[in-house]
């Protein structure tokens, strides 16, 4: 085999979404969040792959699925400065990074084991009040919860 041939690291997309960016910890939450392992569509999963501006990352390839933009801001929960690419005829035709939304639904549990969301059957609400440092806080019982503390749903 000749050594200066290069490969990609993952297959091209013909039609569907690009999830890229992923710091290689959180790829599994991700996968999750969006429960890609329940879709009938082909999906690649690669992890620890080279990155020049992460040193490593991962990235999720869903073919012929376009996520709706309010799914894919959940992902800036857990990794916030993941990329999305929508993929058509093997050209990029949009590319954003993801946003946090300024609340969260369904996504966080509250620490808190005496909120009404942990005693009663009730989606989660969670108010962003600051994304830098990343703090929750839940809109039931007021608890402020730090991105080490988040545990999701």
């Amino acid at each position: 085999m000749n050594s200066n041939k290069k490969e990609l690291a993952v297959a091209a997309l013909e039609n569907g979404t690009v999830i890229d960016h992923i710091p290689p910890k959180a790829l599994f939450k991700v996968v999750n969040l969006l429960g890609i392992q329940c879709l009938e569509s082909s999906v690649t999963i690669g992890n620890n792959l080279d990155s020049k501006r992460m040193g490593k990352k991962g990235i999720i390839k869903v073919a012929n699925v376009f996520f709706p933009e309010s799914t894919l801001n959940r992902i800036a929960v857990i990794a916030p400065n993941v990329k999305i690419n929508v993929i058509r005829n093997f050209e990029i035709v949009d590319k954003h990074c993801v946003t946090l939304p300024d609340e969260l639904t369904d996504i966080v549990k509250c620490n808190n084991p005496k909120c009404i969301s942990n005693n009663e059957p009730m989606a989660t609400r969670f108010h962003v009040l600051n994304r830098t440092n990343l703090l929750l806080q839940c809109h039931y019982c007021g608890k402020k919860i730090e991105a080490a503390d988040i545990t999701l749903k």
